[in-house]
């Protein structure tokens, strides 16, 4: 629905009164930043994120080593949208206050689901190994403790740390057509190297 230049943005999860210039540009969320009171801040009752103990104990350390640096998302009437563990955390911590961004403009629908897409989306990205080693072994050689960015021994074992992985042997037989219709190109199927067979 056209409302002089501006339009209504449309999601598909729902319909955000917010306008916007362009049906394709995101809107700014965020209000203000607030300190608040722990003790005024309201967790979501049905918040389906679980922090283990061990969890709080690594944002306790994030929290001693970088500060308070990500704020809590809250809407007008001191509910949290995100930031559960960091507010246990500050807590636990003895922390009395906490900064916190005010979301106001969210549907009831768009908060709860916000509350849930904040924590899935995270999850379903991925690292890159290569780079994740070479950060790892940066920070270890300025002797930073990975702990306190959530990898423990095991995981750094897991990446390999400091293995210098050498390519397999190249087996001929191995080696498959590229197609029927030009077999002169092989691939590796251990490293997808495409080459010219003579």
């Amino acid at each position: 629905m056209r409302k002089g230049k501006n339009l209504v943005a449309v999601g598909k999860g729902g319909v955000n009164n917010a306008q916007t210039t362009d049906d394709h540009q995101v809107r700014m969320a965020t209000e203000r930043l607030l300190t608040v009171r722990i003790a005024d801040l309201v967790p979501y009752t049905n918040n389906a994120r679980v922090h283990t103990q061990k969890q709080i104990g690594q944002i306790r350390a994030s929290l001693r080593e970088f500060g308070f640096v990500t704020p809590v998302l809250i809407d007008s009437d001191n509910n949290i949208i995100a930031g559960h563990g960091r507010v246990e955390a500050a807590r636990a911590e003895g922390m009395t206050e906490v900064p916190c961004v005010l979301v106001s403009s969210l549907t009831e629908a768009q908060r709860k689901a916000y509350i849930l897409a904040d924590n899935r989306l995270s999850e379903v990205s991925e690292w890159d190994p290569q780079l994740l080693k070479i950060e790892i072994k940066e920070l270890e050689a300025l002797h930073f403790d990975v702990q306190i960015i959530g990898f423990d021994a095991q995981d750094v074992d897991q990446i390999n740390i400091g293995a210098q992985t050498e390519p397999d042997a190249l087996d001929l037989d191995d080696l498959t057509a590229d197609s029927k219709a030009d077999n002169q190109k092989m691939h590796c199927p251990k490293c997808g190297f495409v080459f010219e067979v003579s």
